[in-house]
């Protein structure tokens, strides 16, 4: 079977099982991912040609530890020269790699690390993507807050100290359409000073929208670049679009978001490509749209509920410290985030090489805020989208970033 990923439930009704069934093994009975839905705005943009162009002609294996070092000694560094970096070549000089990481981090960044936390507010989903657990064919609790939890959930963060916000929901239009998810980040405003989401991909006047109810961000994960790949393990719903999805970020630009992020999520595929094409996609991005803060992430698959298969192929933490120096030397000014996929130790540890911004006090379930927070019970709960590895608080990320000498920042904007 080409989805290594795929389980049954013996929760699904036989007329969804066998639905599924004929998704997963027949694909006649799939949509074109390549080809747009109705209602879905297609924009003119040569981002994704030059990206896909570039990825398309890359095979790592053609380069040597020649290429590597030649790279590391320019001061700016061209898209053969990132190819080099993230090429099994450069493995033996990930210490160098590192080094010059630094080295470009304090220069742009100084020793600031950003602090921000998620809050899904809604875990319905009308995709069926294998890897996901919010899936729409897997058996889990599901919950959508209302407008008083949602303010409460708000709350109970907001005390912890946290002044920039995520907020993420399923990819579900019927259970989570955009003036929910507006009227969310208007009571988020009351508490934060940072909003951003990460939802599914809209129209350039619903991005409007949503920048007008106090958004500053978008955050898009591609999950893979591969459109092969993503076919296979895309198998309904709109998310199965790839091109649409492609170009979310570029939307969102054009709706007014000050700033974006693009990403992977490696372990999907060949995830050196997927790297290339996360860091060439910010890239085009910052030269095209050079007002914008464009910056990028590199999470990797973690276990969900209901499929202990899913996790990270090939990516070990050397190989994503690889990429992510690779990164800060390519792209010197974006802002770097790493998940709590991660753990502690990692994440410890690559601040104070490569990256810029960090989540804490992380929950991926729905309504469950105050219990982690506070401990007290909360029976109203839907379940999480997937396993974390870094639970720390606020608090103790707080206190960590100060024990390693970095300077935690909560917020670094201003409106007037």
């Amino acid at each position: 079977m080409e989805n290594e990923f795929l389980i049954d439930s013996d929760a699904l009704s036989p007329e969804a099982l066998k639905r599924k069934h004929q998704l997963e093994n027949d694909p006649s009975c799939r949509t074109d991912h390549m080809a747009y839905m109705e209602g879905q705005e297609q924009i003119k943009s040569d981002i994704r040609e030059k990206v896909m162009s570039a990825v398309a002609d890359y095979d790592p294996a053609q380069y040597t530890g020649a290429d590597v070092l030649h790279a590391l000694e320019k001061q700016t560094l061209s898209v053969e020269d990132l190819k080099a970096l993230l090429s099994p070549a450069a493995e033996p000089f990930l210490e160098r790699m590192a080094e010059r990481a630094r080295i470009e981090t304090r220069k742009h960044f100084g020793n600031t690390v950003y602090l921000f936390t998620p809050l899904y507010i809604a875990n319905y989903c009308e995709n069926y993507c294998v890897y996901c657990g919010f899936n729409c064919y897997n058996h889990i609790r599901r919950m959508k807050l209302t407008a008083e939890q949602i303010e409460h959930e708000m709350q109970v963060i907001a005390e912890s100290g946290m002044e920039e916000i995520l907020i993420l929901t399923g990819e579900s239009r019927s259970k989570s359409d955009i003036k929910y998810i507006g009227e969310a980040c208007k009571l988020a405003r009351k508490y934060f000073r940072m909003v951003g989401i990460e939802i599914y991909p809209v129209n350039t006047e619903d991005y409007r929208y949503l920048h007008e109810c106090g958004v500053d961000y978008v955050t898009v994960f591609q999950e893979t670049y591969d459109t092969d790949k993503y076919e296979t393990l895309h198998l309904a719903g709109h998310k199965r679009v790839w091109p649409y999805r492609f170009e979310a970020q570029e939307r969102a630009l054009m709706g007014g978001m000050r700033g974006v992020a693009c990403s992977a999520l490696l372990g999907l595929s060949d995830f050196r490509k997927d790297a290339l094409a996360s860091a060439l996609h910010v890239y085009y991005l910052q030269r095209k749209y050079p007002h914008a803060e464009v910056s990028l992430s590199c999470p990797r698959l973690r276990p969900i509920i209901n499929n202990g298969k899913i996790n990270p192929h090939d990516v070990g933490e050397r190989q994503l410290c690889q990429i992510l120096c690779a990164y800060r030397i390519f792209l010197p000014f974006a802002g770097i985030t790493v998940s709590s996929r991660e753990s502690a130790a990692f994440r410890n540890g690559i601040v104070k090489i490569a990256a810029t911004k960090i989540s804490a006090g992380v929950s991926t379930g729905i309504g469950d805020h105050e219990s982690k927070y506070t401990g007290k019970e909360n029976s109203e709960e839907g379940d999480a989208q997937f396993e974390i590895a870094d639970n720390r608080s606020l608090a103790q990320m707080y206190r960590d970033m100060k024990a390693e000498g970095l300077q935690p920042v909560l917020n670094d904007y201003l409106y007037v």
